[in-house]
């Protein structure tokens, strides 16, 4: 009878519980639902820290103090300011040893008058300067001296810088013995004349002989023909022997004056051709494999600014200066007007194209001593340091970029690359003060108060 009532109340309690676990379906899939639809950002944040983001302070007088509270500071007793934190880009741009990427405001960088160039290909030549000194050509000198001894009868150029004309009569010279010479000459023409009727062909050429003999040591004295036909015409002797300007040119030197005694050999006048001069300049050592002969080259002279002299280099000296290590380099330049001077100072110009070069403006180029740096333009107001590598100066060769001035590139830029030329020196400030904080932050004895 009990198992029969048990078997009785069975089908009662089953469809309670089924009930029960229904509803516990029920609520777990609610559950489920809800927490898929609510987003992130609607879930609560563990923890309070989390959600308060800690402020630090500094001093604005010395920004190298930093605490973890608020007060004043211990160095000059101003109030504390909080630190305005910076918003980080995506990826910061590392910087070099001492120099930090640096991030301006539009406003910032108009202020500062910032300008940006591309490093790129371009013709170039380099340009080496000297400071030379102009003188007389050396071949084009000429000295006026006598070969017989004698006094200075009269002077016909009497001062030096003079000019002159080639066959000018320069002075007059009383010489003894050059009298006694023409009167031998005239001996000699008349037993000339006299041997020539001779049957005897051997006296008269003997007669002939001692004539020319006598004639020849006139000319070496430099009597010219023409003087020594007015002799034979005369038939008396000149008193004074005449002597001629050798060459066109200025008196550079005189060494005689009216009645001196004068001997063989002496230099009495120096006359130079100035229409071409010449030019010495100093080039440096490291200079040399750049220059060769013939190379052309430009004079400019600070009494004419407005004006250039084309010539070309004329001689390389074989030996170096030893205590200044130049190169003493010779340059020949016409002179039309005789507008140059001899001891006059010139600057010299040489140009030598180099091809095609990776160039970077000169402007944008800070050089320590130890390294050269340039800045980078990231966009987004980020400019970032570069340490490079450059070679020589250079000057363009493009005739609409005359004068600008940019460095080889032999590492650390690309074409492409944009650079600042104008505001560098405010960015690299900006870009040292930043690096020094960004030091003294990292050092546990600069962080105060925590």
């Amino acid at each position: 009878m009990e198992q029969t009532r048990a078997d009785q109340n069975e089908p009662q309690k089953r469809p309670f519980f089924k009930r029960i676990w229904f509803w516990v379906v029920i609520v777990v899939l609610v559950i489920g639902v809800a927490a898929a639809v609510i987003s992130p950002r609607d879930r609560p944040v563990k923890g309070i820290a989390a959600a308060k983001k800690k402020v630090r302070y500094h001093c604005p007088m010395h920004p190298t103090y930093i605490s973890d509270r608020p007060g004043e500071c211990p160095i000059c007793g101003m109030t504390l300011v909080p630190i305005k934190e910076e918003k980080k880009a995506k990826k910061e741009l590392p910087g070099i040893h001492g120099l930090a990427t640096v991030t301006l405001t539009p406003e910032k960088i108009q202020l500062i008058g910032v300008r940006t160039e591309k490093v790129k290909w371009l013709g170039s030549e380099k340009e080496i300067r000297s400071v030379g000194l102009v003188k007389a050509d050396e071949t084009r000198i000429s000295t006026v001296n006598t070969k017989i001894e004698g006094w200075v009868e009269k002077l016909f150029v009497d001062f030096e810088g003079k000019p002159v004309q080639r066959g000018q009569p320069m002075l007059s010279i009383y010489s003894p013995e050059l009298v006694s010479t023409q009167q031998e000459y005239l001996l000699a023409l008349r037993a000339r004349e006299r041997l020539s009727k001779s049957p005897f062909p051997e006296v008269t050429a003997g007669g002939e002989r001692l004539l020319e003999a006598t004639r020849q040591r006139l000319l070496l004295w430099d009597i010219s023909p023409a003087e020594i036909a007015k002799v034979e015409k005369s038939g008396q002797p000149l008193k004074t022997l005449t002597l001629y300007a050798p060459v066109s040119g200025f008196v550079t030197k005189k060494h005689v004056y009216a009645g001196m005694q004068v001997m063989p050999g002496m230099a009495l006048y120096e006359v130079a051709d100035l229409s071409p001069i010449w030019v010495e300049a100093d080039i440096y050592e490291y200079e040399m494999e750049d220059v060769k002969a013939g190379q052309p080259a430009t004079l400019t002279v600070n009494a004419f600014p407005n004006r250039q002299w084309q010539g070309r280099v004329a001689f390389i000296y074989p030996y170096l200066e030893s205590q200044t290590r130049t190169l003493k380099v010779r340059f020949e330049f016409p002179n039309p007007g005789l507008a140059l001077k001899p001891g006059m100072y010139a600057n010299v110009f040489l140009k030598i194209p180099l091809g095609r070069e990776l160039v970077v403006p000169f402007e944008a180029v800070m050089d320590t001593g130890e390294r050269r740096i340039v800045f980078l333009d990231r966009g987004q107001g980020r400019f970032q340091p570069r340490e490079v590598k450059l070679g020589d100066k250079v000057n363009l060769a493009l005739s609409n970029a005359e004068g600008e001035d940019y460095y080889v590139v032999k590492e650390g830029l690309e074409e492409g690359d944009s650079v600042v030329t104008s505001g560098n020196f405010l960015i690299d400030s900006e870009s040292r003060l930043k690096a020094a904080t960004k030091a003294m932050e990292a050092m546990p004895e600069h962080k105060h108060g925590g």
